[in-house]
């Protein structure tokens, strides 16, 4: 599988594919334990893991759940000036709270999803930021009252059955209640940066024991406050297009449209929401005439559901406070990306 953006093609073998898909699953694991798994020998899966890593194809990083019930998830419209796009993309991408930029082909000019601490971070400092950019004429907020599924659940299907079920064994992390203490937090960004970053690597970055780090790394990794993902360059991934559909669905089917999304392999979000619309699924796509095929099936699969808008998203500048190029891969993680209780990522 390959792609091409102005230049020589960037490929991706099904072996890459097989460890992207083993990452999605459990992407903490071992070298040592995935290499049983795909049965492929540890070194050469670190070495591969390095290429595509450099290459910007694939990155794992541990970013803020999103939670409503723990902070505030918002997905705001803007529109701008179209002569000057360029530079207000650029200018929310630079915003740490503003984890997602994508450029839409809609009734919206910009689509971006805000995770901050709370309602109120929300709108005395990211809304008033968002308007002070010179080029935006407006913007509409939808909070989200309901996180059912986001990317961190998306995968490929690359792997069997029982190499999934293994992987999933592997990636059991007991949860350990309770608040991080204020010194745990300083791990938080280092894991944004490097979802896979080990106790020694860290303790180096922080001046601290190993010890000392593993033990907060476990309280950090039970706290359930960061979800892992391996995330890769979707021009990759054989899904090249994105959509997102603006919906309303019966009020109490709520739980039921989530778990009938569940089924279908497409689904990068699904989430309850505010505002004129309720409910927002957002899918990647092999092609632009798969957007029908889909509707039908979110018809079929939805009873009542409104489909009120459509939304094919041209470009992505900004995914889970990662920086893309226009081919889709990664340029790197936005300083201050994590932001936690006055903690700067």
């Amino acid at each position: 599988m390959q792609w091409v953006e102005g230049g020589p093609a960037v490929e991706l073998s099904e072996e890459d594919l097989a460890l992207i898909h083993a990452l999605q699953i459990a992407p903490r694991v071992g070298w040592t334990d995935a290499a049983e798994v795909l049965g492929v020998h540890a070194t050469s899966l670190a070495a591969r893991w390095e290429r595509l890593n450099g290459q910007g194809a694939a990155w794992v990083t541990g970013h803020l759940v999103g939670d409503p019930k723990q902070m505030s998830l918002a997905f705001i419209e803007v529109d701008c000036r179209m002569e000057r796009r360029a530079q207000v993309v650029a200018a929310l991408a630079a915003v740490p709270e503003i984890v997602t930029v994508e450029e839409a082909a809609s009734n919206r000019d910009l689509v971006l999803t805000v995770v901050t601490e709370s309602l109120q971070n929300l709108s005395d400092e990211v809304i008033p930021a968002i308007a002070a950019i010179d080029g935006v004429t407006k913007s509409q907020t939808s909070l989200c009252t309901r996180l059912h599924s986001g990317g961190y659940a998306w995968r490929l299907n690359v792997l069997d059955r029982r190499q999934q079920q293994r992987l999933a064994a592997l990636n059991h992390v007991a949860r350990v209640p309770g608040p991080l203490p204020q010194s745990h937090k300083a791990l938080l960004p280092l894991l944004a940066a490097n979802g896979r970053a080990t106790a020694a690597q860290m303790a180096r970055a922080l001046g601290r024991t190993p010890a000392t780090v593993q033990r907060q790394l476990n309280r950090v990794l039970g706290s359930g406050v960061l979800s892992f993902r391996c995330e890769m360059a979707q021009r990759g991934s054989g899904f090249p297009v994105s959509v997102q559909w603006f919906a309303r669905v019966p009020a109490g089917s709520h739980l039921s449209a989530a778990a009938a999304l569940a089924k279908v392999p497409n689904v990068r979000l699904c989430a309850s929401t505010t505002g004129r619309t309720n409910f927002v699924v957002f899918m990647w796509l092999r092609s632009v005439a798969e957007v029908m095929d889909m509707e039908l099936i979110l018809q079929q699969s939805i009873p009542g559901i409104e489909l009120v808008e459509s939304a094919v998203i041209l470009a992505t500048a900004k995914r889970v406070g990662w920086m893309l190029n226009p081919d889709s891969t990664a340029v790197g993680l936005v300083p201050g990306a994590i932001s936690m209780g006055g903690q700067a990522g």
